[in-house]
């Protein structure tokens, strides 16, 4: 799959985890990367790991500052066509405990931080004349959800509302949406995560992959890298307003392992 034609925005592009999958796949297929982070350090960073990289600075919640960032990645690398919102934050709390300030963070990162980038990067498609695709990812609590996760989960099932609605509004400018939702993906940052109802966060990865998922092995960032190469291409050309599960088949078991081999005693 040859994706040199390809100029692709990737928001917290310079973590670990899922963003860091995204650009290495992308980077193996030849595109140019823009990877944007909170700070201009952290992205100079991350470009260091890829063939082209550019990297730049916004907090995605400041219209001003993605407007800004918009400029400047006309500047360096003029007019881009792909997009891939990946950056977001997460939240495990009980519902009736999240304070005003966590929500707003969530919110503001998560939805907002998506739409105002999303926003001036279908301006520059439309003002330029040019066919462009997005890629947002969601979650697998976009589709279903647990306990303390209620407001990341109604973040992500936004989003997937936000992509499937986009892809029929801008479908006619030849312009596609699409999301993908990881599962478990190896991170160190999901162990802090996990601390919120386990106080075993390595034994509870490990017990998950044993019970909760169709596939048996650990989702690696490169998996949901590739998916989303995939839906940049050409080869996706005809795929718009869909959302893609990387979880191992989480999402089709309607029951976990351990209910399906249960015996009477």
């Amino acid at each position: 799959m040859d994706l040199s034609h390809l100029k692709v925005l990737v928001t917290g592009g310079g973590g670990g985890g899922v963003g860091a999958g995204v650009c290495q796949a992308l980077d193996n297929f030849g595109a140019t990367l823009i990877i944007n982070e909170l700070t201009i350090e952290k992205a100079v960073e991350a470009s260091k790991l890829y063939k082209k990289a550019i990297p730049v600075q916004a907090d995605l919640r400041s219209a001003e500052e993605v407007e800004k960032m918009f400029s400047e990645i006309k500047e360096k690398a003029g007019n881009i066509n792909g997009l891939v919102n990946n950056a977001g934050v997460g939240l495990a709390k009980p519902v009736h405990e999240v304070e005003e300030s966590e929500f707003d963070r969530t919110y503001g990162v998560n939805i907002r931080g998506t739409w105002l980038v999303t926003k001036y990067f279908v301006k520059q498609l439309l003002d330029n004349k040019i066919k462009g695709n997005i890629v947002n990812i969601s979650s697998i609590h976009g589709f279903a959800s647990q306990p303390n996760y209620s407001i990341y989960a109604s973040t992500k099932s936004a989003i997937e509302g936000f992509t499937k609605a986009m892809a029929y509004e801008l479908g006619g400018y030849g312009i596609r949406s699409n999301a993908i939702g990881p599962g478990l993906v190896h991170a160190e940052q999901n162990y802090e995560l996990f601390k919120a109802f386990t106080s075993d966060p390595e034994k509870y990865e490990e017990d998950f992959i044993e019970n909760q998922q169709a596939l048996n092995h650990l989702i690696q960032p490169i998996d949901c890298g590739n998916t989303v190469a995939f839906l940049l291409s050409e080869l996706s050309r005809s795929i718009t307003g869909q959302v893609i599960y990387v979880d191992a088949g989480k999402t089709i078991m309607l029951c976990n392992r351990e209910f399906t081999t249960y015996k009477e005693r």
